[in-house]
C-alpha cells in the first residue's frame, strides 16, 4: 500500500501536539500537587523527573512490540493516553477529598503512567514513518524537531493562556482532546487508505473518546466543586484560581467565621485575624517616628492595610502584593470589603502613569491605569496610598527611589523557594536601602512554638543582614502560638527600643484586641525559647529556611 507523499508531514504533527500536551501535562498534575503540598520546585522537579524516567522505560519496551498493527497500537495509544490525561487531575482531587494520606499513589500512578504513554508514542510513530521507507535522517529530523517545537508551543501557551483563563481540570480535558484530535484525524486517513478494518468499531471508539473528553470538560467545574469541597470544614463562598495562586473563601453562618485560603493554606480567619493583624501592626506604629510614610510588602486582603489607616500622622502608604486578582478581591468581594473596611476605597483615586510606576506627588489612591474614579465611593480623606502588583523583591530592585518610616511585611509563609527568597539575607539588605534613618521593620515570621527553627532563621538572617532584632510572639487561635520580629538598623540597642515599648500607655487609635500590657508581655520568652541549635542563615543561593519550614514544623502535638 502506498501512502500519500504528506504522511511524513501529518505524524509530525502528531509529534508537535505531543510534545505540547506532554510538556502541559507535566506543567498541570505538578501544580496540582504544588497547590496541596506546597514547594512547587520539589514538585515540580519530581513530576517531570519521573515522567522522563517513564519516558526512557517505554522506549525500551516498545522494542518487544511487533511492527504489526502498529496504526491500531498507536490509536490505543492515543485512547488511553487521552483518558489519563484528562481526568488525572480530577482523579487526584477526588483521591486527596477521601484517601487524604494515601492520594500520592494515585498522583504518582498518573504520573507514571502518562509519561509511559508518552514515551511509547514517540518510537511508535518514529517505527510507522520508517515502514514507509522515509529515511533514518528525515525521520529523526521530523520527529525531534517537532517534539521539541511542540514543548517550545505548549510551555507559551500554558503560560500566556491557559493559566489565565481555565482551571487545572479544564486544562487537563483541552489539553488531551487536542492531542486525541490530532491522533484521531491520522486515524481517519489511514481508515480511508483501507489500512485500518474495520471501520465501523475504529469509529466507534474514535467517537465515543471525544464524546468521553468532552463530557468530562463540560462537567470538570461541577465536580471540581463537589471535590473541593471536601478540603474544607465550612461552605465555599468564593473561589477563583488567579495566574499565581488559588484562592478560596468560606463561611460558617452559624459563627460568622469567614476563612481565606490560598493554595489550601489558611490565611486569616475573621474571628480571630484583628489579633494577627494588630500584633503586626501596631507595635512598631507605637516606636518613635512612628512613620509619616508606610511601606506594606503583602498584604493584598488590605486587613494590614485597615489598621496602618487608623493613624492620622500617616501621609502615604505603598502597599505592594504580586497578584492583582488578590487585591481586586479585596476591593469588591463582600466579606473581604466589610473585613478591611474598604481600606482600598478611603482615599480618592489618580490613577497612574501607563506602563510605569511614578510617584506624581499628588494625594489619593494609586491603581492600575484602566481604573475609573466611578469605581470607588468617595471617602473621607485618610491617606495618600499607592498601590504596586509586582514582586516583592523586583519592586525593592528596580523600583523603589523612596526611603520609608515604616516598613510591614505581611508575607505568606517560606514554603517555597520563591518565598523564602523575600525571607533572605539579600532581600533585608535590599530593604535596608529604602529603610528611613530611625525607621523599623515588623515581620510575620511563622510560629515560634510550632516552626521554631524557622523563626529563629528569620531572626538570624535580619541580624546577618545589619538590623538589630526583637522577636515578639502571641497565640492566635487559628494558627497558634504566633511570632513576629521589629528589626531596625541603626545603633539602638535592643533594651533601648523595648524601653520605648514600656513606656506606651495607650494607643492614638482604636483597637479590638491588644493592649500596651499584652504589647509588652509578647516580648517575653521561656528559657530555651530562642535558642534552637539548627537556625542558619537564609540565602538565595542556600535556601535553608525552606526545609527547616517544610521538613521541620508542625511536628509538635
Amino acid at each position: 500500500m502506498e501512502y500519500p507523499r504528506w504522511l511524513p508531514l501529518l505524524l509530525a504533527f502528531c509529534m508537535f501536539s505531543t510534545g505540547a500536551s506532554g510538556l502541559v501535562n507535566e506543567y498541570v498534575l505538578a501544580t496540582l500537587t504544588t497547590y496541596i503540598l506546597g514547594n512547587s520546585i520539589e514538585q515540580f522537579s519530581i513530576v517531570i523527573a519521573l515522567m522522563m524516567l517513564m519516558m526512557g522505560v517505554s522506549g525500551l519496551v516498545q522494542n518487544k512490540i511487533s511492527d504489526d498493527n502498529l496504526i491500531l497500537k498507536f490509536m490505543g495509544i492515543e485512547v488511553v493516553m487521552a483518558m489519563l490525561g484528562g481526568f488525572a487531575p480530577l482523579a487526584i482531587y477526588a483521591a486527596y477529598a477521601f484517601m487524604d494520606t494515601h492520594f500520592l499513589l494515585v498522583h504518582y500512578f498518573f504520573v507514571l503512567a502518562i509519561g509511559f504513554l508518552i514515551g511509547f508514542e514517540i518510537p511508535i510513530v518514529m517505527r510507522i514513518i520508517e515502514q514507509n521507507k522515509v529515511k533514518l535522517k528525515t525521520n529523526l529530523t521530523i520527529v525531534y524537531a517537532m517534539d521539541y517545537i511542540g514543548a517550545f508551543v505548549g510551555a507559551m501557551v500554558w503560560v500566556k493562556y491557559l493559566l489565565k483563563n481555565y482551571s487545572l481540570t479544564e486544562i487537563s480535558f483541552i489539553v488531551a482532546g487536542f492531542n486525541f484530535l490530532v491522533a484521531a484525524i491520522t486515524i481517519v486517513y489511514f481508515m480511508k487508505s483501507d489500512v485500518i478494518k474495520p471501520r465501523y468499531r475504529t469509529s466507534a471508539v474514535l467517537i465515543s473518546t471525544i464524546l468521553i473528553l468532552y463530557i468530562g470538560f463540560a462537567n470538570s467545574l461541577s465536580l471540581t466543586d463537589v471535590l473541593e469541597q471536601k478540603f474544607y470544614e465550612d461552605p465555599i463562598a468564593h473561589k477563583e484560581t488567579t495566574r499565581y495562586q488559588h484562592i478560596v473563601i468560606t463561611e460558617n453562618t452559624a459563627n460568622g467565621d469567614v476563612r481565606l485560603y490560598i493554595n489550601g493554606n489558611t490565611q486569616f480567619s475573621s474571628l480571630d485575624e484583628d489579633r494577627y493583624h494588630e500584633l503586626l501592626v501596631h507595635p512598631v506604629m507605637s516606636l518613635p517616628k512612628h512613620g509619616t510614610s508606610v511601606l506594606i510588602l503583602g498584604g493584598g486582603d488590605g486587613l494590614a492595610l485597615r489598621e496602618v489607616l487608623k493613624y492620622k500622622t500617616v501621609e502615604s502608604v505603598t502597599l505592594v502584593d504580586l497578584d492583582p486578582d488578590m487585591v481586586r478581591l479585596a476591593k469588591t468581594n463582600s466579606y473581604l470589603r466589610r473585613l478591611n473596611k474598604d481600606s482600598f476605597r478611603d482615599a480618592r483615586l489618580v490613577t497612574s502613569v501607563a506602563g510605569g510606576i511614578t510617584e506624581l506627588g499628588v494625594k489619593g489612591l494609586y491603581m492600575q491605569a484602566n481604573e475609573s474614579a466611578s469605581e470607588l465611593d468617595k471617602g473621607e480623606w485618610v491617606a495618600s496610598i499607592m498601590v504596586v502588583n509586582l514582586d516583592a523583591d523586583l519592586f525593592l530592585n528596580k523600583i523603589a527611589k523612596k526611603k520609608w518610616d515604616v516598613v510591614i511585611i505581611d508575607l505568606p509563609d517560606p514554603s517555597s523557594v520563591e518565598l523564602a527568597k523575600l525571607y533572605s539575607k539579600q532581600f533585608y539588605k535590599k530593604l535596608k536601602r529604602n529603610l528611613s534613618k530611625d525607621g523599623f521593620v515588623a515581620i510575620q515570621s511563622t510560629s515560634p512554638y510550632h516552626a521554631k527553627s524557622a523563626f529563629l532563621t528569620i531572626g538570624s538572617t535580619l541580624e546577618a543582614a545589619g538590623y538589630k532584632v526583637l522577636p515578639y510572639r502571641q497565640n492566635i487561635p487559628s494558627f497558634g502560638d504566633w511570632g513576629f520580629h521589629i528589626a531596625w538598623t541603626d545603633k539602638k540597642p535592643v533594651s533601648e527600643v523595648k524601653g520605648h515599648l514600656s513606656k506606651v500607655d495607650s494607643f492614638p487609635v482604636d483597637t479590638r484586641f491588644i493592649t500596651p500590657e499584652l504589647m509588652m508581655a509578647s516580648t517575653a520568652f521561656g528559657q530555651g525559647e530562642l535558642v534552637s541549635g539548627e537556625e542558619c542563615v537564609n540565602t538565595i543561593m542556600n535556601p535553608c529556611l525552606v526545609t527547616q519550614y517544610l521538613d521541620y514544623s508542625w511536628q509538635i502535638e
